[in-house]
């Protein structure tokens, strides 16, 4: 199931403005220009030379207004790429000059002179494109007919078409005539990325879009590419702040400075860009989780964080007992931080002076960074000065409920010990941590005033035991009554927590499996512990049966307990492969076979004499006779059951525990318990019962069951 806050399919197509664009055929460049004026586009490019700003002679036409428009200059339909089209509108600017002649004779100019006012205005427009790692210059010939020639007024535009672009990157654009008379125009176009297009698919650097989705398994996440068999492809995923970083993707690492870049692997491609964790609550999570606090100094820190974010820092008192951190604003101001290093006036440090982090008005994390250094948290009081005008000031301890002001009658611990906090503050036993002009910090110990008052409770302690023995010795006899009974409340206690007892069979069939299951759970009415695979199948399949059974049979026998092998004839089937071979030959065991797997454990301890005392067997009546269990495992008890239950139940209990008179009551319980799967195994529904029940008074018939 995908993970919503995850989703890049989101990231990628979010886009604030979707652009639907004009096609251009053909490579060439062109122009054209308003109605009225005509113009034209030098062939070949030119030097970007502006030049310096002349004098103009008389009228002119100059650039007054840049506007641009994105269009697309396709090969075919499926080949297009990004072109940025630019109108320069035009105004006359200037006038004509009075000839000196006409004032010094008083006449009007002849003809030659006029004929300049009635001529058409001529201008070389000068458009230059910036945008890395491409700069070229183009000219635009412009002529304005006399009958459009008003100063001060704009004549029309010239259109040039076009300037092509990588996507997504930033254009400047300057525009002046040649010779150049007024400072030049510009202009900065921010070209859209393959998410603000809508023509994505007519872009050969775009086709890398839609390759990209992303996937969730649980905790993992998985990027999906959708490509083509042919198509070669590069995929970078890095840190926004530090550059590219190839990494694994993992749940864990999804911070908001976290980026991807796809793009295909042709010639100038271009990369898309995405960053889809900035404000995702989950990726913010795991920054403060990695986030860490570093002492340099005495008084500077450094906050280790992989993104840099905006948050306040201020220093806080933690008191011992597990009271929150109280920030010490004021006297002290919260401090802004990114990922940098940061310095408080401190004059000394202290194991209770920590730092708290806070963003988006959040406690995001906490360290007492001078306590790695100084040691544990003290048991010090904090005072407070405040320093005022004509040099007044005043002292307070802090305290959870707040600061307590000294001296005062309130019921508070500082408040009580307020004289003496004074006389230590005047006498130099406390110790200055900041100061300033408007006020100052001091810790002082508390540590001689509370071993005043233990001395006391101790003394109260001592008295109190003196009078307690006093009267024992005077009623010794009820003493030991006491004790008595007391001895036999921790024995009772233990013997109710029970011994613990591992259960191994072999999975002959599911019926011998609703047998084991029945005398387990009846086992457990008794004060016994018992484990068994039926009720472990989540974790032996987690670690497997040889992990599962070698790690249940270490517990057990380090409690004291037993380990019960109960045989069935595909029991001593096994066992007595692998005392042939040493291995266990393949056979219809199911994967969750925990006493097949025991074998290579089991077989150790009784070759090497350690099973006596560990180690008990047993066999049901008319399925087993206990001569068919291998002699090697008779070195220890076998038992029939539920023929021989009463000493089968002995055999379970503690090695030093005395025998229950309820013994024999317990086994009748087991018994009643055992009984209804006992005639469900061996008497099916639909056959006819035998004579007699099997109980603990039966007698083992071998033969019945084999």
């Amino acid at each position: 199931m995908p993970v919503p806050w995850f989703l890049l399919s989101l990231a990628l197509g979010r886009s604030p403005v979707v652009l639907s664009l004009e096609r251009l055929v053909g490579p060439q460049d062109a122009t054209h220009c308003s109605p009225g004026l005509s113009c034209r586009l030098w062939d070949s490019d030119i030097l970007c030379l502006p030049g310096d700003i002349v004098p103009a002679p008389g009228p002119v036409l100059a650039p007054t207004h840049l506007q641009t428009e994105l269009v697309l200059r396709c090969q075919k339909e499926t080949d297009c790429d990004l072109c940025l089209r630019v109108a320069v509108h035009l105004a006359v600017h200037g006038h004509w000059e009075e000839p000196e002649d006409e004032e010094k004779f008083g006449g009007a100019a002849d003809s030659g002179v006029e004929e300049p006012r009635n001529a058409s205005l001529q201008a070389q427009v000068v458009l230059s494109f910036q945008a890395y790692p491409t700069a070229r210059c183009v000219l635009l010939e412009v002529q304005v007919p006399a009958a459009l020639v008003q100063f001060g007024q704009s004549v029309g535009s010239v259109v040039y078409d076009c300037f092509e672009a990588a996507l997504g990157s930033e254009v400047r654009i300057w525009s002046y005539t040649q010779p150049r008379y007024e400072k030049e125009l510009n202009h900065t176009q921010q070209l859209p990325d393959c998410r603000g297009l809508e023509v994505w698919n007519s872009i050969p650097s775009c086709w890398a879009l839609p390759w990209l989705n992303v996937s969730a398994d649980g905790d993992n996440v998985h990027l999906v590419l959708n490509v083509s068999e042919e198509q070669h492809f590069g995929l970078s995923l890095y840190w926004n702040q530090t550059g590219p970083q190839i990494i694994t993707l993992n749940h864990t690492d999804l911070v908001p400075c976290l980026c991807i870049q796809v793009w295909p692997l042709e010639p100038d491609s271009v990369r898309t860009n995405i960053c889809p964790f900035r404000e995702d609550p989950r990726a913010h999570q795991n920054l403060w989780q990695a986030a860490r606090l570093q002492l340099l100094t005495l008084q500077s820190w450094l906050l280790d964080a992989p993104c840099s974010l905006p948050a306040e820092a201020a220093l806080c008192w933690r008191a011992p007992g597990g009271d929150p951190c109280q920030p010490l604003v004021p006297p002290l101001s919260w401090e802004n931080v990114t990922v940098d290093v940061l310095e408080f006036p401190l004059l000394k440090g202290h194991p209770n002076l920590c730092v708290q982090v806070n963003s988006s008005e959040k406690l995001q994390l906490q360290e007492c960074l001078w306590a790695d250094s100084l040691g544990p948290l003290k048991d010090d009081v904090l005072l407070l000065e405040t320093r005022g005008p004509q040099d007044n000031r005043s002292l307070c301890a802090l305290e959870p409920s707040g600061c307590t002001s000294l001296p005062s009658k309130a019921s508070t611990r500082a408040a009580r010990l307020g004289e003496y906090l004074l006389q230590d503050l005047q006498s130099g036993q406390c110790l200055q941590l900041w100061d300033d002009d408007l006020g100052a910090l001091w810790a002082c110990p508390m540590d001689k005033y509370i071993h005043k008052r233990w001395a006391l409770v101790w003394l109260a302690c001592l008295l109190f035991a003196a009078a307690l023995s006093l009267i024992l010795l005077l009623k010794k006899d009820h003493a030991k009554g006491w004790l008595r009974l007391l001895k036999q409340d921790v024995r009772s206690g233990a013997a109710a927590r029970g011994r613990a007892a591992l259960l191994l069979y072999s999975a002959d069939d599911s019926g011998f499996e609703r047998l084991v299951g029945a005398l387990a759970s009846a086992l457990c009415q008794l004060p016994l512990r018992v484990a068994v695979d039926l009720w472990s199948r989540r974790e032996l399949s987690a670690q497997g049966p040889v992990a599962w059974f070698h790690a249940q049979r270490r517990q057990t026998l380090q409690e004291g307990g037993v380990v019960v092998l109960l045989f069935s004839p595909g029991a001593v089937a096994l066992c007595s492969e692998w005392l042939q071979d040493g291995v266990s030959g393949p056979g219809a065991h199911g994967p969750h076979d925990a006493f097949r797997a025991s074998l290579s454990c089991v077989l150790p301890d009784f070759l090497q004499g350690r099973a006596p005392g560990s180690y008990v067997g047993a066999c049901f009546d008319r399925l087993l006779h206990p001569d068919a269990v291998p002699a090697l495992f008779r070195t220890v008890p076998v038992f029939t059951l539920p023929s021989q239950l009463p000493d089968f139940l002995g055999a379970l209990q503690q090695p030093r525990a005395p025998r229950s008179g309820r013994l024999q009551e317990r086994a009748e319980q087991v018994s009643r318990a055992l009984q209804p799967a006992l005639d469900s195994y061996f008497h099916p529904p639909g056959t006819p019962a035998p004579g007699r029940g099997v109980g603990p008074g039966a007698g083992p018939g071998a033969g019945d069951g084999t």
